[in-house]
């Protein structure tokens, strides 16, 4: 209930502040939804806003509720309400309007408050004067629809609340959430930048962001090898036919990159499931085969719109710990238990523990094109994955509609540092590919059978993960993850040779650390390694070169006093390959 009164409270917020940007700019209304942490309203007008305008925009709603006009709903026959938008010149609205037209709709609602009026599904406030606090945020620009095809609107993003103390609250937060903001910290800390000339969502790793990666790749890898798994190596595109085949082509080509090699037809893969397959098809499998464990640390592609890409949480191309389990139908229960068990030891190890699971289930009215059409195979599927899940004592919300084309999944949820929620991990069954990729095994009776195969990830994409992990640790990532682990500084010149003599010795042993021997003073050096959050300041002057020691400083921690040189590289190696965190 709660929920429903602030969506109301930021769908009212958004029609306000259309109705205000009307009365200043003229401005023409896109779309105005209310979203999970406020509003937003894409518009069009001549003028171009700027931070700058946001106060006068405000004043201009607090006007607007003063006058305390009443919100009104009315119905109107669909093709009246295309005749008024037409008169309105609200071209984006009789874009959809005259979509919903062609989807059989017969009659729309439109809101009415004072002299703005607009077609809307609701609900809303009783009137403007029930909107007490608010606060634009943000100016940003969005393609109309989200296709980069089309013209470039205007939007503002917005927060409503009920009382000033829940703004207040609000606003803190966000304090908070924007020095822990991967998009901001990341590039901060040098482990990530763009390139307007590489293009959006292609983010470049630097020496220290793929540090990071590398780190978590081989640690993954070697894992999951411990776990029966077989790495492969795949392409990174193939023939559109390939793509016919697994339903990709059908469902799922909006989402590609298509390309045209000397007139053949090909896309760059969207996920790597259709290569593993052909691997499975080049010999005749035996139940005994089976489960077979294959995974790969894949390069994907997949085309998202414009106004979705954010940092690394969203981009174009990414790197994912994908694995497919190709299994018996008795074996299946046991094979999901043990991807279960690696994704809670993944998340429990990088101490990303806040999350939550979806089961993602398919639409019965199976809109055209999303899924691959047999029902009693998704009843089947679905009843089977409830199954695991209730058995395994899993807490989790169901979601209509958002499982993949071929199957049901189990989507592991988590949010960022403003709340937003996105899926982190998926583990999916699938009981159509096996089918359309003729995949078989013979059983203990001689004859053919089908697979089941689960779909899944164990630290998901890579990129995301990253992006959680500078969230988690506010970019103080544990000694293991960081990109370097320790600074040796030299209190002056004459000791930089013993500073290099310590950093040979840290390297030799696997220690990822260098030397600020720069001419800043002592300080500086140990502020610059600080706001670097490296885990170790190894300050080095003639006490530790007579004792052969380094002054050692913990982040978080501070100074531990002189040590052994032999006994910090014992403390050091044991925190990296235990995984420790602090």
């Amino acid at each position: 209930m709660e929920n429903e009164k602030q969506e109301i409270l930021n769908h009212s917020a958004t029609h306000i502040m259309m109705q205000a940007l009307s009365r200043l700019y003229g401005a023409i209304p896109g779309v105005g939804p209310a979203i999970e942490n406020g509003f937003y309203h894409d518009f069009e007008a001549e003028h171009q806003v700027t931070e700058k305008d946001l106060p006068a925009i405000e004043a201009e709603m607090k006007k607007i509720t003063k006058e305390n006009l009443p919100i009104e709903r009315k119905m109107l026959p669909i093709d009246e309400a295309i005749k008024l938008l037409k008169k309105k010149k609200y071209k984006y609205t009789v874009e959809l309007a005259e979509e919903l037209k062609q989807q059989g709709e017969t009659e729309v609602s439109f809101y009415d408050q004072g002299e703005f009026s607009n077609m809307c599904r609701g609900p809303h406030l009783a009137s403007t004067g029930e909107l007490k606090v608010f606060k634009l945020m943000k100016i940003a620009g969005a393609y109309w629809r989200g296709d980069a095809k089309n013209k470039m609107l205007q939007r503002i993003y917005g927060v409503a609340f009920a009382t000033k103390e829940e703004l207040a609250d609000h606003l803190k937060m966000l304090a908070e959430a924007e020095k822990r903001d991967h998009n901001k910290l990341g590039r901060e800390l040098g482990l990530f930048i763009t390139s307007e000339l590489i293009g959006q969502g292609l983010p470049l790793f630097t020496p220290k962001g793929t540090i990071i990666q590398q780190t978590l790749r081989r640690w993954i890898e070697d894992e999951e090898q411990k776990r029966g798994y077989q790495l492969t190596m795949t392409p990174f595109m193939a023939k559109s036919d390939l793509y016919k085949v697994s339903g990709h082509w059908d469902h799922y080509r909006d989402g590609m990159f298509i390309i045209d090699a000397s007139g053949e037809e090909m896309a760059l893969r969207p996920m790597t499931c259709p290569f593993q397959f052909q691997i499975y098809n080049s010999q005749l499998r035996s139940y005994r085969d089976l489960p077979i464990r294959y995974n790969e640390t894949s390069t994907l592609f997949r085309n998202e719109e414009s106004g979705e890409m954010h940092g690394l949480i969203r981009i174009r191309q990414f790197t994912l710990s994908e694995g497919h389990l190709i299994c018996r139908m008795d074996q299946l229960e046991k094979e999901f238990e043990g991807v279960l068990d690696l994704i809670n030891y993944v998340m429990k190890t990088l101490r990303l523990e806040d999350y939550t699971y979806r089961f993602s289930k398919w639409d019965p009215a199976n809109k055209k094109g999303k899924y691959i059409d047999n029902a009693p195979a998704w009843e089947e599927s679905q009843k089977v994955l409830k199954k695991i899940l209730d058995k395994n004592k899993l807490v989790y919300t169901e979601a209509e509609g958002e499982a993949a084309f071929y199957g049901p999944k189990l989507d592991i949820q988590m949010k960022n540092v403003y709340g937003k929620e996105d899926t982190i991990i998926t583990v999916q069954i699938d009981f159509a590919l096996p089918e359309r990729f003729d995949m078989t095994y013979i059983d203990q009776q001689g004859k053919k059978v089908r697979p089941i195969i689960i779909h899944r990830s164990s630290i998901g994409c890579y990129e995301r993960t990253i992006a959680m992990l500078i969230e988690r640790y506010a970019g103080a990532f544990p000694t293991w993850l960081s990109p370097v682990q320790a600074t040796i500084i030299p209190v002056s010149e004459k000791f930089v040779d013993y500073g290099n003599e310590v950093l040979g010795q840290l390297k030799d042993a696997g220690v990822r650390v260098e030397i600020d021997d720069s001419d800043e003073s002592l300080g500086k050096r140990i502020r610059n390694a600080e706001k670097q959050k490296t885990p170790y300041i190894l300050v080095v002057g003639e006490k530790e070169v007579e004792a052969k020691e380094v002054a050692v400083r913990k982040r978080g921690v501070g100074d531990l006093g002189s040590q052994k040189i032999e006994d910090f590289e014992k403390t050091i190696l044991k925190e990296i390959k235990e995984r420790l965190s602090e």
